[in-house]
C-alpha cells in the first residue's frame, strides 16, 4: 500500500519554536509549511490542501483563534491543534468550541507532541487516499484541470490565466459551501480594499462566462455574505 506522505501548516512566530518543531515534524516523515503570522497561514491554506493544522494562539496580524475560525469556513474536517503558552480554562474551552481537535501547553514534550499528531491523523484518515489533491476536477459536463490552466466543455476549450485558475479551484475545493468575499479576497489577492474588492467581481463573472457551456454549473451570489459553486445535478 502506498504510503500517504502528510502535510502539515504550522503557524508559530517564535523562530526557535517554528524551527524546532518543524525539524522534528520533517525527521518524523511529514511535509511541514511554516508561517510567522496569521494573515499568510490563512493564505497559503485557502491555497494549498493540508491534512493537519498546527497553531499558535498568539500570532501576529491574525491570531490563532481568528485563523481556526477562518479555516474552519472553508474546511469542517481538517484537524486543529492549537499551541499556546497560556494554560487558561476559558482558552481551552474556547478553542475547543472552535472545532479544535487538541489544545497544547507550552513547554511541551517533542515525543508527546509527535504523537498526538500521529494519533489525529490515523484518526481523522482512515483511507489512504486524498482527493483533495487532485489537480483535476469534473463540474457537470466540464472539466477543470489546474495543472494545465484549462477548462473543457464537449463544445471548446479554454484557457485560465493564474488568478482565474487559483479562483476557480478555490470553489471546487469548497464545492457548495458558501464562501466569504473577505476570504476570497485575502486568499488569491491577499489584501481587502475596494479596488481588490472590484476586481474579485469582474473575476468572479469571467469565471461564470467560463462556465456558461453547462447551465447546471453556477457560481451564486450569497447576498452580504460571498459566493458558492453549485452544480445541480
Amino acid at each position: 500500500m502506498k504510503v500517504i506522505e502528510r502535510k502539515i501548516l504550522l503557524a508559530e512566530d517564535d523562530r526557535n519554536m517554528s524551527f524546532m518543531l518543524q525539524d522534528n515534524l520533517e525527521m518524523a516523515g511529514y511535509t511541514v509549511e511554516v508561517y510567522s503570522d496569521g494573515q499568510s497561514a490563512l493564505s497559503a491554506f485557502v491555497k494549498k490542501q493540508h491534512d493537519l493544522c498546527v497553531l499558535d494562539v498568539m500570532l501576529p496580524q491574525k491570531d490563532g483563534f481568528t485563523l481556526a475560525h477562518d479555516i474552519r469556513k472553508l474546511n469542517l474536517s481538517v484537524p486543529i491543534i492549537f499551541l499556546t503558552a497560556r494554560a487558561m480554562k476559558e482558552d481551552r474551552i474556547h478553542g475547543f468550541k472552535l472545532g479544535a481537535d487538541d489544545y497544547i501547553t507550552k513547554p511541551f514534550s517533542v515525543e508527546e507532541f509527535l504523537l498526538r499528531i500521529e494519533t489525529i491523523l490515523k484518526r481523522v484518515y482512515a483511507q489512504p487516499t486524498r482527493a483533495d489533491e487532485q489537480f483535476i476536477y469534473r463540474l457537470g459536463t466540464l472539466v477543470c484541470d489546474f495543472s494545465n490552466q484549462l477548462v473543457t466543455s464537449p463544445a471548446r476549450v479554454q484557457e485560465l490565466t493564474n488568478k482565474e485558475a487559483k479562483l476557480l479551484r478555490l470553489f471546487c475545493l469548497n464545492r457548495s459551501k458558501v464562501i466569504d468575499r473577505d476570504i476570497i479576497q485575502k486568499a488569491i489577492w491577499e489584501d481587502e480594499g475596494y479596488f481588490v474588492g472590484r476586481s474579485m467581481d469582474v473575476f468572479i463573472s469571467r469565471l461564470r462566462k467560463l462556465l456558461k457551456d453547462d447551465a447546471n454549473v453556477a457560481i451564486l451570489n450569497i447576498h452580504g455574505v460571498g459566493y458558492k459553486l453549485e452544480v445541480r445535478e
